[in-house]
């Protein structure tokens, strides 16, 4: 099991890696943003929402909801550009869990937000929105970044609007009419693979939508914990695995 975990994050990506790694994490952000949406009534991984408010906020004079605008896409480009450090540094110092560290960071914040989300709601910040929002935001950025870099911008797990138009692009190509004798390399063909991918990502999005909402309903800000263990079990063995490796290059340089 341990191994398998360790694959999921690892510098190698396979198809298969990149599939189970972004079905896990859709999961997580689909919990994440639901249950955040019920504890600050804001989509914080939704930043066209956001740049349409700061848009409209901006027309009305409405100068509170244009700093929230702005906290929130900064904090969600700050932890995108996070992940950017993070795995490129990795890369460099030949790291096997290359993806490993934003994962602990993310799941490190969550334990954050799930241990003070009460005390950090009402903390105040200068973009007229509490500190939980941002911390939101960035914790969203950061995991859109890791499954943006990894897959090379084929999955997304934060936000459903690029899902669920390549599934309407694979679904329409199932329904095109290719006229009889057409050769059959100009004939308009889906790719199923692509079909099931995206499906599953939606489903399992809402799946943690759903989760995430009941969660928050019944036990509160505690609720993100066993989400935060499951990204602690994505991102501890290679990084575990790198330190054994970083430990035996030290003694044998003590030798």
């Amino acid at each position: 099991m341990r191994r398998v975990l360790r694959h999921l994050t690892a510098r190698h990506r396979t198809r298969a890696t990149n599939r189970t790694l972004g079905l896990m994490l859709a999961f997580n952000a689909g919990a994440m943003n639901a249950g955040g949406f019920m504890a600050v009534r804001m989509y914080t991984s939704h930043m066209t929402g956001f740049l349409a408010t700061l848009a409209d906020s901006l027309v009305l004079g409405d100068i509170a909801l244009v700093l929230a605008a702005i906290g929130a896409l900064w904090a969600f480009m700050s932890g995108a550009g996070t992940t950017a450090i993070l795995v490129n540094w990795a890369r460099q110092q030949h790291l096997s869990g290359t993806y490993a560290l934003p994962l602990l960071l993310e799941a490190l914040l969550m334990l954050l937000f799930g241990l003070l989300g009460a005390v950090t709601l009402q903390w105040p910040t200068p973009f007229s929105v509490p500190l939980t929002v941002l911390l939101l935001a960035f914790m969203m950025g950061l995991q859109n970044a890791v499954v943006t870099k990894m897959s090379s911008a084929q999955i997304r797990t934060t936000h459903m609007t690029g899902v669920v138009t390549d599934l309407g692009i694979e679904l329409g190509k199932m329904l095109y009419w290719n006229r009889s004798g057409t050769p059959h390399a100009a004939r308009i063909q889906a790719n199923r693979t692509r079909v099931r991918l995206f499906a599953s990502l939606l489903l399992l999005f809402v799946g943690g939508g759903v989760l995430g909402a009941a969660a928050f309903q019944y036990f509160g800000f505690i609720w993100v914990v066993p989400q935060a263990a499951l990204l602690l079990a994505l991102s501890l063995p290679p990084l575990h695995a790198d330190a054994q490796r970083l430990a035996l290059w030290w003694r044998s340089r003590q030798a």
